[in-house]
Formats: C-alpha cells, structure tokens, sequence
C-alpha cells in the first residue's frame, strides 16, 4: 500500500508545476523508486504527468501558442523510437541509478544550447528531450531556455511548457506501451494520481501570482540532489 503515497506526492508536484512551469515531474520521479517496481516507473510518471500537463494547458488555454506543436512533435516521435529501443536494452535493476545520474546532470550541469527561436530548433528540443526522456522520464528543465527565446512572460512560459511536456509524456506512454507496458494492474493507482495531478494543476494555476520565486531555485537543486543520491544508491542497498 505504499503506492498509495504517490497520490499526495502527486498533487503536489503538480501544483509546483503549475506554479513555476517546471520541477514536478522531477521530484515526482525521484519519490517514486521504493513505491512501485522498477519497470513501472517511467510508464507510469509517463502517463500521469501526461494528465498533470494537459490539466495546465487547459486551465491557461489563452496562452497556447500552437505553432511550436507540429515542430516539436516530429521530432519527438523521432526521440521516442530512439530512447525506446535503448530502454529496452536496459538492465532494469539499475534504472533508478542511471536516473538519478541524469536528474543530477539536468540540475547542475550546463544544459544543451539549442540555438535560434525557428522550427528547427523546437524540432531538436522535441528529439533530445524526448529521447532522454524515455530514460530519466523527467527531462523538463531542458526546454527553458529554448521557450524563453520567444517570450519571457510568467503565463505563457509556464502553459507552453505543459504543452509541450504534454506532448512528449503522449509520445513517451504510446512508445512503453508498444514495449509491452500495461496500464491494467495499475488502474486505480493511476487513476487517483490523475485526479491529483489534475487538482493540483487547478490549485497551482490560481497560486501562481501569489507565490514568489526568491531563492526557489537554490532550495530545489538541494532537495532534487538529496533525492537523487537515493536513487542512486538504491540498486547498491538492494544487491
């Protein structure tokens, strides 16, 4: 019944996205290793952070700005066969490590510059984020810096981010499934992160102008740091 701690920790998250635009699905992720097994992780943070995105978008549908979709989406089709024959080679034992490795390098380690504010730029965002995704399932923090090139503003940052997570969490679910991943055994799991993710996105879209980002950022880096070290060490303890 432990799982059942993944509903709470999901209405957070989701209201922390909803709030900042980013660091839900990866402290999601990093609180799931010991809840569920291995191979359920990513399916799983896949399809309710799909839910927690989309909640987002709708709820600031004024601020989609649909021409970054169709870009972004080739090219994270073409990251999500990709990573998905990776992750299919993959010794799943040390799945929690080799994401804790890379939550560590998306938070302190420069991010790759994808340079310019065209097509092809969203494109290269949609295959290396999706691709590596399919890996550490949380790979938000990489599409910053390319969104922040077409607008600075608070609103239309934080619901572009869910669109375009949202799209890369579907790509993501569609490829595990077609790896064999089944939603069944987990329905009601899924269903309560869902109603969760949903009502924190509801929640943090109306806290978000309320709610100020001073040292934010340095308190994040700690908590994802401490969370992933755990990852990290998990398969060593359970050797």
């Amino acid at each position: 019944m432990l799982e059942l701690l993944l509903v709470p920790i999901a209405f957070v998250t989701s209201c922390l996205a909803a709030v900042i635009g980013m660091g839900g699905g990866v402290l999601l992720i990093a609180l799931m290793p010991g809840l569920v097994p291995t191979a359920a992780i990513i399916p799983l943070h896949a399809f309710t952070q799909l839910a927690s995105n989309l909640s987002r978008a709708v709820f600031g549908w004024r601020d989609i700005d649909p021409t970054i979709i169709p870009a972004f989406t080739l090219g994270a089709i073409a990251g999500a066969w990709l990573g998905g024959g990776i992750y299919a080679s993959l010794d799943l034992r040390w799945l929690p490590a080799v994401i804790g490795i890379l939550i560590l390098v998306f938070t302190w380690l420069p991010l790759p510059r994808v340079r310019g504010t065209g097509q092809v730029s969203l494109a290269l965002l949609g295959f290396y984020q999706t691709g590596l995704g399919m890996l550490a399932g949380a790979t938000g923090p990489l599409g910053a810096a390319v969104l922040l090139r077409r607008s600075s503003a608070r609103d239309w940052l934080v619901v572009n981010t869910a669109v375009y997570m949202g799209l890369n969490h579907l790509l993501r679910f569609i490829a595990f499934s077609a790896l064999g991943f089944s939603l069944a055994p987990w329905w009601q799991l899924v269903l309560g992160m869902v109603a969760a993710g949903i009502s924190g996105s509801w929640v943090g879209t109306r806290l978000r102008h309320r709610v100020p980002e001073a040292d934010f950022g340095r308190w994040f880096r700690l908590l994802v740091t401490l969370l992933a070290a755990r990852m990290i060490a998990l398969p060593f303890l359970s050797a």
